[in-house]
């Protein structure tokens, strides 16, 4: 696997851009309101006000390939995760607590990976189309409720403008009603806030490339957002923070139909980041100590690394070095 790649520079963003108007979040969470009488939780996983507080977490693993795009429901995720899967291929682990859609999809089989980057979430629900059947005791083990098709099939539709397997589409709220005990949002490390003083190198443009699947993020200084590509398509899709986390990705002992091995990530330990936010790059590094504990991302000189409030996506790409 390639480490993304910096293009030069867009018109316009040599400078820092102070885009971020309004209330942001500090280190423990809560929202700064510049003096306000009255201040709201803010949600732990974008940094973004919360008028109801901290709501059930939903984890959502969807399909990534061409015949799946363009997706259902992704604007609304707290949080996407891309993974590596067969082929070069990638999936995408989506965490929805702050606002759900009323669908999502399409929904695709879960991973070995997927139980151990949940950990960090408590208990939280977790929507995916089966796994292999040598996975079903470890899956069976793991601390969250699934809410598959075999058990909430009333939750579930398939699409007849598409092909089976891309067409399954689920309705978050109905998962959620069948996990009543899922865990609440609560911190896993990220903080928000304003970007370092220093360190970043503008960017307009950063790409991430896999195997079989590549993602590109362009800066829009309208929107205050990175536009996502996918394979070079737009996908209508924007992140405030863009994470590509450098792992170690090693065969696990599992294989799809086709005979190709699936890979697993490890994302416990520690390594170096790349952070986006604001039109910038800047260098940072990740620890999450054990599957219990969230992820923290640090400054080269260790302070908090803050991320944009808004929509978090993490590329988990194999460590160089």
């Amino acid at each position: 696997m390639t480490r993304g790649r910096l293009v030069a520079p867009a018109a316009g963003l040599l400078a820092v851009l102070g885009l971020l108007g309004g209330c942001q979040s500090d280190d423990n969470g809560e929202r700064d309101t510049g003096g306000a009488p009255e201040e709201r939780a803010a949600s732990p996983f974008t940094g973004e006000e919360l008028p109801d507080g901290p709501q059930p977490v939903l984890a959502l693993k969807i399909d990534n390939v061409e015949t799946a795009r363009p997706q259902t429901g992704l604007e609304a995720a707290d949080i996407v995760y891309v993974e590596p899967v067969e082929a070069g291929l990638t999936r995408l682990l989506t965490i929805f607590s702050s606002e759900l859609p009323d669908q999502v999809g399409p929904v695709r089989s879960g991973r070995e990976s997927d139980l151990e980057l949940l950990r960090q979430f408590g208990e939280p629900a977790f929507a995916y189309s089966g796994v292999q059947s040598r996975l079903l005791p470890v899956f069976a083990e793991a601390p969250l409720y699934p809410v598959t098709p075999d058990l909430v099939p009333d939750a579930y539709e398939r699409a007849g403008d598409r092909p089976a397997p891309h067409n399954l589409y689920a309705d978050p709220a109905a998962l959620l009603d069948a996990a009543p005990d899922a865990s609440e949002a609560s911190g896993i490390g990220f903080r928000f806030g304003d970007a370092p003083a220093d360190g970043g190198a503008p960017f307009g443009r950063y790409e991430v490339a896999f195997p079989s699947a590549s993602f590109t993020f362009s800066w829009s200084e309208e929107d205050a957002r990175w536009e996502v590509a996918l394979d070079g398509e737009d996908s209508g899709l924007q992140a405030a923070t863009v994470v590509v986390q450098e792992v170690t990705i090693r065969d696990s002992r599992f294989h799809d139909s086709a005979g190709s091995v699936t890979p697993y990530t490890e994302t416990t330990g520690s390594g170096r980041a790349t952070v986006l936010r604001d039109g910038q790059a800047f260098e940072a590094e990740w620890s999450r100590p054990s599957p219990d504990d969230g992820t923290e991302f640090t400054t080269p000189d260790g302070e908090p690394m803050r991320f944009a409030p808004g929509q978090v996506w993490v590329l988990f790409q194999e460590r160089t070095g």
